[in-house]
């Protein structure tokens, strides 16, 4: 069993989860089978920890190195 599935729950992936599995017992009681494609599709995001644009796709990009404001501070033009 990969134990990364059961590491690092937060509040999207139990919202997911849940969604997925209300999806689920409506797609089943309706007998929709769109309602059950989308329950999988969400049950899929969380227990792989990923969402549309992957996992951690929406996190901000690491900081920025200082050598480019330094070079700018020391009164050199960037261009």
């Amino acid at each position: 069993m990969n134990t990364s599935w059961w590491n690092g729950w937060h509040f999207m992936r139990w919202f997911r989860l849940g969604f997925g599995i209300l999806l689920g017992v409506q797609a089943v009681s309706l007998q929709d089978s769109f309602a059950g494609i989308v329950a999988v599709f969400f049950l899929f995001q969380a227990f792989t920890n990923t969402g549309c644009c992957g996992s951690e796709g929406c996190a901000l990009p690491a900081a920025r190195s200082n050598d480019r404001i330094m070079e700018n501070r020391s009164g050199n033009e960037v261009k």
